[in-house]
């Protein structure tokens, strides 16, 4: 007996059946059919489910073992080899413990004994759909993934991205000054790196440079060397970055916070093409591509008379501005896969996967820390998740704190058990977190530069941050956001 179904609907999914015995075949249509909501395609043989495998693709297989030309462990192993996505259930009327172990070896999602409650069956059937779901969508973003034609460390397709990057293909092998500007986390390092790597220099080591990580008298013998006996402690001499970069690239990085005094010496270095070392009257010339970085307002800092001008028309040849993770939300999807596949490796859990709906949930959000936020809260969801299926909650509880809108519902109802003095004291305590987290993001965990935005003496803001557990280096973050 052999009852084929057309193609299922683009939005139903599609449970085919096979056993021997027509009763049960009809019994479970019937029962899949009504509280399912699928469509289910009969087999009454092995062989012909096979031949039915050849024009569709279900999403679940439920099969009998004892049939009489291909038993459901041989059909099990040829499902699992023509698409492991599609999820199996054993049944059988004559089961053992060693059948029930080796058809879950060989790739079985469950083992049924007959007769079995048809309640039980259904909810097998469903978590069955939702892991093929599941597997899908992992495997459809892997494949878009593996398309992907884009300098090291760049991921998604977006209109946006995709035109930061022709900016870059276009002006990487040239030796074109270039300012990269972008919100935190947006990925200008990374946009750095693929000028270096696409350019004539990318044989020579790219130097980069922290510039707010540096006080004014390092950063200036850092980047311009000295001779012995410069200045006290100068012991012997010493290459600054700009040599070492010499035929190469150097990054300075955040370079709205290099003092005004160092900005003079460095104009000159971009006008002149040379050096001089402190302690030396002579010069030296170098061959070295300079690209700046920085997230602030350079306009607003030039009228405030913390940036020269003329150094910012020097830097500004060419500008590229790194699309912040609003301005490339379609990549979202493709972003939390890879952050996802990268995550599960480095914590050994390969079967974990994400809910539909909780992509769909961080596809709604904000980001306010862009695309090293969003990474951060995908590797607090590798670490934390409970189950193998990341869901809402769990990206929400992982980022709750750093954001009071994600569960806005949830931390309402928190408040409203509480006296007034103790919500306000939470509302309080919620801001500064997400005050001093926000300012933390935006200046890449430098407290000194955070501090002076928010208006406090660094050691009051070093106070908050320990009453709050909140650590700088949270916000260096690795440099795959930039």
């Amino acid at each position: 007996m052999k009852k084929s179904a057309a193609a299922p609907a683009a939005d139903k999914q599609l449970v085919m059946i096979v056993d021997d015995e027509p009763d049960m075949l009809l019994m479970l249509k019937r029962v899949v059919t009504r509280q399912c909501g699928c469509e289910v395609i009969l087999a009454s043989t092995g062989l012909a489910a096979l031949r039915e495998l050849e024009s569709c693709r279900p999403d679940v297989v439920v099969t009998d073992i004892k049939m009489p030309d291909l038993d459901g462990l041989h059909l099990l192993k040829k499902i699992t080899e023509l698409d492991k996505t599609i999820s199996v259930i054993i049944m059988t009327g004559y089961g053992t413990i060693e059948m029930a172990v080796q058809a879950l070896k060989d790739g079985a999602y469950d083992f049924l004994q007959k007769p079995f409650d048809n309640d039980h069956i259904v909810r097998v059937i469903r978590y069955c759909l939702e892991r093929t779901r599941l597997l899908r969508d992992n495997r459809q973003l892997q494949e878009k993934l593996d398309d992907l034609a884009l300098p090291q460390g760049f991921v998604g397709q977006s209109p946006a991205l995709r035109k930061v990057l022709d900016l870059i293909a276009r002006i990487a092998d040239t030796d074109a000054t270039v300012l990269i500007r972008g919100e935190s986390g947006t990925g200008k390092e990374l946009a750095a790196r693929a000028l270096h790597e696409l350019s004539n220099r990318k044989q020579h080591r790219m130097i980069t440079v922290n510039c707010p990580a540096l006080p004014e008298q390092i950063l200036e013998s850092e980047l311009f060397g000295y001779s012995k006996g410069a200045f006290t402690g100068a012991a012997q001499d010493k290459k600054g970055l700009f040599l070492a970069a010499d035929r190469s690239t150097i990054l300075l990085d955040e370079i709205a916070d290099i003092p005004v005094p160092v900005q003079t010496k460095l104009l000159r270095v971009l006008q002149e093409k040379e050096i001089q070392p402190l302690g030396q009257n002579n010069t030296i010339r170098i061959d070295a591509r300079v690209v700046a970085s920085t997230n602030q307002d350079l306009e607003a800092r030039i009228t405030a008379g913390e940036f020269r001008a003329d150094l910012f028309y020097r830097l500004n040849v060419v500008t590229v501005k790194m699309p912040s993770l609003l301005d490339m939300r379609e990549d979202i999807p493709l972003l939390v896969h890879h952050f996802l596949e990268r995550y599960k490796r480095q914590h050994s859990r390969p079967e974990l996967l994400i809910a539909p709906e909780a992509l769909q949930f961080l596809c709604q959000q904000q980001w306010p820390g862009n695309v090293r936020e969003l990474q951060h809260t995908i590797k607090r969801a590798v670490l934390l998740a409970p189950g193998n299926i990341i869901t809402v909650s769990d990206v929400c509880i992982a980022d709750e704190k750093s954001d009071p809108q994600r569960c806005p519902e949830d931390r309402m109802l928190k408040l409203c058990n509480l006296s007034y003095h103790e919500a306000k004291a939470e509302v309080v305590q919620q801001f500064t977190i997400v005050y001093l987290r926000q300012l933390l993001s935006r200046h890449q965990g430098n407290v000194t530069a955070a501090a002076r935005e928010s208006g406090l003496e660094r050691q009051a803001f070093q106070r908050i941050m320990r009453r709050y557990a909140i650590l700088s280096t949270d916000f260096r973050g690795d440099k795959l956001g930039g």
